[in-house]
């Protein structure tokens, strides 16, 4: 039985100044109890949307989206809880409740069933989405996946927690996260990267980030056998976040009777650190799913 969702109220306000985040005037918003949630839309044709990981922003986007833009896809990336242009205060930082954000967004863009793309803590409430409202979700792209619950050592866990708390805390996310490139890094990771951190350093951001860091994934692994949509995991061969990449991959893909896409030398991010490679992949497979043809998709 579905979940029942909190009252959703949709407005289409377009920011008035550009954040720190490196919104546009674009950036549109999506009003849910408890806060408000920030989107870019842009595009026309069969929706995609998708969703970053947790410590970062929408932006990681800007290789993908304007690739499946230009193939003929109406591409909308949105900031999660507590990032990017989105508010902070949350009482619920969980996957749960991302997966409900992602519903009712679907529900305001009234543009049919969509391919959902998660990266990381992403993949989680699109998963949530795809077995909770499988009319809402044509497909989903898993990259870098954490929707399996992943117990910590004790060890790990301390070293996490130090990172996340003190005056230190966002120059550490800035290391961790240049350590998630593993062959090479964009020509702008720079500027993305200086924006990160800006946006990080904002009241309440870092709250986000470490509430969902130390989430369970219980929930999101246990539906996993719910989804029924056809899914393609993108998986960095070298993604330090996982002791064995591609069997992390091949266990998520056998659950969801999905498909694997390995990329090679690729870490964390294989969408940003090697888009020539990875964007042809997964637009081939968003058309698919879409049943269109596009140039990427010949």
């Amino acid at each position: 039985m579905p979940t029942a969702q909190p009252t959703t109220r949709s407005r289409h306000a377009r920011s008035t100044a550009p954040s720190d985040a490196g919104a546009t005037a674009s950036t549109r918003y999506l009003e849910r109890a408890g806060g408000r949630l920030a989107y870019d839309d842009a595009g026309d044709g069969p929706l995609v949307v998708m969703l970053p990981g947790l410590g970062d922003l929408r932006q990681q986007y800007r290789f993908l989206a304007p690739e499946l833009a230009g193939a003929g896809f109406r591409t909308v990336t949105a900031d999660l809880r507590g990032h990017g242009e989105s508010s902070t205060g949350w009482a619920d930082y969980g996957s749960e409740a991302a997966g409900a954000d992602l519903v009712a967004l679907l529900e305001t863009l009234e543009a049919g069933p969509a391919v959902v793309i998660g990266n990381s803590f992403g993949a989680a409430p699109a998963v949530w989405a795809a077995a909770e409202r499988p009319d809402l979700v044509a497909g989903l792209v898993l990259i870098g996946p954490f929707v399996r619950d992943h117990e910590l050592s004790p060890v790990m866990r301390a070293a996490l927690r130090m990172m996340s708390v003190g005056p230190w805390k966002v120059r550490a996310w800035g290391w961790f996260y240049d350590s998630l490139y593993r062959t090479a890094k964009p020509a702008d990771h720079a500027t993305h990267r200086r924006a990160l951190l800006a946006n990080l350093a904002e009241p309440g951001r870092f709250d986000a980030v470490r509430a969902m860091m130390f989430r369970s994934d219980a929930a999101i692994e246990a539906r996993l056998g719910q989804v029924h949509a056809p899914t393609l995991v993108v998986m960095g061969s070298a993604d330090p976040d996982f002791p064995d990449p591609a069997e992390e991959a091949r266990v998520v893909a056998d659950a969801v009777s999905g498909d694997v896409a390995m990329i090679d030398g690729a870490g964390h991010y294989p969408h940003v650190e090697m888009p020539a490679v990875t964007a042809p992949r997964i637009a081939r497979f968003v058309a698919d799913v879409h049943g269109i043809q596009t140039h990427a998709a010949r």
